[in-house]
């Protein structure tokens, strides 16, 4: 099933963990639905803009999933409302892209450099999105986010 013209539904729920461990991670009706709004409103404009292919490294994840891999129990990822992308050497190009011309709920730089992130996190969920940016680095081994506003880089 294609999600948009370059994001497959196998694409978006692919998941090397969930493979190891036998686990389907196989979106509900609904879910599939908020994946296909978020490659129509945020991948496809994203894909067409790089004219290059672009990466999921995590989409959806079940709550089996999401367990396993100790993600946030609010994960937007589980509600197949976010996707986690990454073209390398270019995340920057993705990440202000969607941050000066898509509307999102969250936008998050990830990790990386000043000058890159290691991948982008962007959500997605429609009119009641927020347009939030924040930055995530590591304090003591913990994840934790800084608003955008208040990055230097």
């Amino acid at each position: 099933m294609k999600l948009s013209k370059n994001l497959s539904l196998a694409e978006a729920v692919r998941s090397a963990t969930a493979q190891r461990h036998g686990i389907a991670n196989t979106p509900t009706v609904e879910h599939s639905i908020n994946l296909k709004r978020i490659a129509e409103y945020i991948f496809q404009p994203v894909r067409n803009f790089l004219g290059s292919p672009l990466f999921v490294s995590s989409g959806y994840r079940s709550k089996e999933l999401n367990d396993l891999i100790g993600g946030s129990s609010r994960s937007q990822h589980c509600e197949g409302n976010a996707l986690d992308l990454d073209n390398g050497d270019e995340n920057y190009a993705v990440f202000n892209y969607i941050k000066d011309h898509l509307s999102f709920d969250q936008l998050i730089w990830e990790f990386g450099t000043d000058q890159n992130p290691s991948w982008v996190h962007v959500s997605y969920v429609g009119a009641d999105n927020r347009n939030q940016i924040l930055k995530a680095y590591k304090l003591n081994g913990k994840t934790k986010y800084e608003l955008w506003e208040n990055h230097k880089g």
